[in-house]
Parts: C-alpha cells; sequence; structure tokens
C-alpha cells in the first residue's frame, strides 16, 4: 500500500514537474517573443513610480499580453529596481523583454516633449515640439525668440517637466561670441562663462543637454566635437594644399562656411581659394572684412563701404598677404572636409549669381562679365521694390 502511494506521489511530482517546466518555458517565450502592440507609443513612468504601475499602464495600452508576465520577467533579470522615470518610445512588436530595457536603461528620455535651442547667425529662436510615435516625426507647438518675444506658457509648463528633453542646435557659421551670448541667456542652464572660446574652436552640431547643466560643459562637450572634426579633416586632406596646419585649415573653412550656404559649391569655393594662395593672390573676401568690423559679435546688417575695404585690419584679406590669423566663424564638417579636399577647378574669381549660389570664373574677363549680370540682378530687384 504505502509503495503505491509512493508511486502515485512520484508520478504526480513527475507530472507536476513538467507543467512547471512547460509554464516556464511558455512565460518565458510570453517574456522574450514579439509583443502585440501594433503601433509604437510613448510611455511615461513618473518619479517614484514602479514596475507594478508601469506593468498595468503597459497591459492597458496594449503593449503587453501579461503584466503579471512582465513583472517576473524584469525580477528574474534582476532589473525590477533599476525604473528609471521619463518618456520613453515603444516600438511595435517590441518584447516584454525589450521594454524592460528601455524603461532600465536611463539617459535621456526616447520621446516625449523636446525643446530645442536653435542659435543661428541673425537669431536665437527656441521652439516646442513632441514626438508622434506613430509616425516618428515631431509636432511643432510653438517657437519664440527668448529676450524678445513673450514667453509662450506651454514653454514655462514644459519647463517644470521631469521629463521634457534639451536639444541646443548650431547653425554653420555662427561665432563663438554668439553661441556665448546664447548660452548665457538660456535659463535651463547654469554657472558662468569666463571666457568666449577661440574662434572656429565650437562645432555646429546638435547637442543633447539636461535641465541644470554647466554651460562651461556645454561648451567643453562644442570644442572636443570640433577637435575631432578638424583632426579628421587634416588627416584626409589632400596631400599638396598651401596649408602649414590644421589650424590654417579651419580658418580656410571659416571664409568657404561664410561665403556660400549652397553645400555642392563648398569645394568649388574653396577650390577659388586654394587656387588663389597658390599664386600668391589675396584672398579678397567680403566676410573677412566683416569680421574685422564686427568681430564676431553680431551681424553687419549693412553693406560694405569702400573705405572699410581698404581699412587694415587682420582679417582684411583685401589688404593682407594669404590667410588671416584667425578663424572667422565656426565651420561645420562639410566645410572642413570642403577645404581638406578642395574642387579640381582652374577659378580664382566668383560673384553671386542671383538664385543664391555663385559663377565662378578663371580670367578677369569673364569675371567682369559675371559681375555685370550681377549687377544688373541688382539693379532690377531694387526697381521692383520701389515699384512693389
Amino acid at each position: 500500500m504505502w509503495r503505491s502511494i509512493a508511486s502515485n506521489a512520484l508520478t504526480l511530482l513527475i507530472v507536476a514537474l513538467f507543467v512547471l517546466g512547460g509554464l516556464i518555458l511558455w512565460g518565458r517565450g510570453q517574456y522574450e517573443g514579439p509583443g502585440p502592440l501594433a503601433d509604437a507609443i510613448c510611455v511615461q513612468v513618473d518619479r517614484g513610480s514602479n514596475f507594478l504601475r508601469v506593468s498595468e499602464d503597459l497591459a492597458a495600452e496594449g503593449a503587453v499580453s501579461s503584466a503579471s508576465i512582465f513583472r517576473m520577467g524584469a525580477d528574474y533579470a534582476g532589473k525590477s529596481g533599476e525604473l528609471k522615470a521619463g518618456s520613453f518610445l515603444v516600438e511595435p512588436g517590441a518584447s516584454m523583454e525589450d521594454i524592460v530595457n528601455v524603461v532600465t536603461r536611463g539617459g535621456a528620455s526616447t520621446c516625449g516633449t523636446e525643446v530645442v535651442y536653435r542659435i543661428g547667425v541673425n537669431r536665437l529662436s527656441a521652439l516646442v515640439r513632441e514626438l508622434d510615435p506613430t509616425t516618428n516625426r515631431f509636432v511643432e507647438r510653438v517657437e519664440f525668440e527668448p529676450g524678445v518675444d513673450e514667453t509662450p506658457p506651454l514653454y514655462s509648463e514644459v519647463k517644470d517637466e521631469q521629463d521634457t528633453r534639451y536639444r541646443i542646435a548650431l547653425a554653420e557659421g555662427v561665432t563663438s561670441w554668439q553661441i556665448v551670448t546664447a548660452l548665457r541667456g538660456m535659463d535651463v542652464l547654469r554657472g558662468a562663462v569666463e571666457e568666449i572660446p577661440p574662434e572656429g574652436a565650437l562645432a555646429p552640431d546638435s547637442y543633447e543637454v539636461r535641465k541644470g547643466d554647466e554651460r562651461a560643459d556645454v561648451l567643453a562637450q562644442m570644442a572636443e566635437q570640433q577637435e575631432l572634426w578638424v583632426s579628421a579633416a587634416w588627416e584626409a586632406r589632400d596631400p599638396d594644399l598651401p596649408l602649414n596646419s590644421p589650424e590654417e585649415l579651419l580658418t580656410l573653412a571659416s571664409i568657404i562656411e561664410k561665403e556660400t550656404g549652397v553645400a555642392d559649391e563648398r569645394p568649388q569655393v574653396s577650390s577659388v581659394f586654394v587656387n588663389r594662395l597658390n599664386r600668391g593672390m589675396r584672398l579678397q573676401t567680403d566676410p573677412t572684412v566683416i569680421y574685422g568690423i564686427t568681430k564676431g559679435q553680431g551681424v553687419l546688417g549693412r553693406g560694405l563701404r569702400r573705405s572699410e575695404l581698404r581699412a587694415v585690419t587682420p582679417w582684411n584679406t583685401y589688404v593682407i598677404e594669404g590667410l588671416p590669423p584667425t578663424p572667422i566663424a565656426n565651420p561645420g564638417r562639410a566645410s572642413l572636409m570642403a577645404a581638406a579636399q578642395p574642387a579640381d577647378t582652374p577659378y580664382v574669381f566668383f560673384v553671386a549669381d542671383g538664385t543664391g549660389g555663385h559663377a565662378f570664373a578663371e580670367t578677369l574677363d569673364e569675371h567682369n562679365r559675371n559681375v555685370a549680370r550681377w549687377r544688373e540682378i541688382e539693379a532690377e530687384r531694387a526697381s521692383q521694390s520701389d515699384g512693389g
């Protein structure tokens, strides 16, 4: 009798173990396999939240098939105590394991509201936008000029939200003075800037920052990025360039940056300056004259006078030989590469062509004809403006 009871108990135990093993395998498949989410969603994890609340929110959104399995999987992976506050993008079909990794990884939020501070040559603007998870595109909510426009209520609201992200976008060709002035006016940053970084030392790029970051640390990140770009361009330079150092390449790139806003033209513009340097010709470029007047502190806002073209400053390439002593702006990566690898052309002249680009010429006669056409375009535009 006891033998029979023991045998039956053993059988039940074996069956139970098989069932338990099956349940574990099934649960693991549920945890690691593709999830039911059809469209991307933005999951918000509040400060002080827990996996119970998050799992229930995810189940309600249709992102997980079982809140319990989600929690058990996170606990088994040792991540139940690593939940991070923020707004996180959950992709369609994301597994429970993927979602656990997303909400415990840390770092900046990956969706939700973002404030972008755009530092341009002519203005600073602040843009509040939100990521639409279904299209993975940003929807612009409001834009204004800090210090000029009245602060929109929405901007004040999102600044108080813990998961708002912040980004600084530098336009190519801004000066170091413009960047520092803009950073000083950003109320989400703190700390003093003791001195303005050297011209050309900051990379025009997009930088994610956090509320309360030190301005000096943000500038250091920009400088580090520019060092990498300059180093890469110098390493990739054409061997016969008439440049003696990375600093000279940076200076040439800054002139290219200020001369053209047409990306495809940069190598051609570079070739004009390189050809002039090789021939011992003065560069004779207006942006260097402007920099000698403004020192990069703002925009001139008017045309150059003849007396200014003749005025002696360290940057005026109408009167000095070769390159100016410093860059005249912060050039972007494309201008650095254009300076390092100019197009192979015979051009030594260029002038605006009325389309936003330039007309290039090899001879002075051809250049004079291009200038005459540009003067006609200017006169026609002035006449239309007066008539309108």
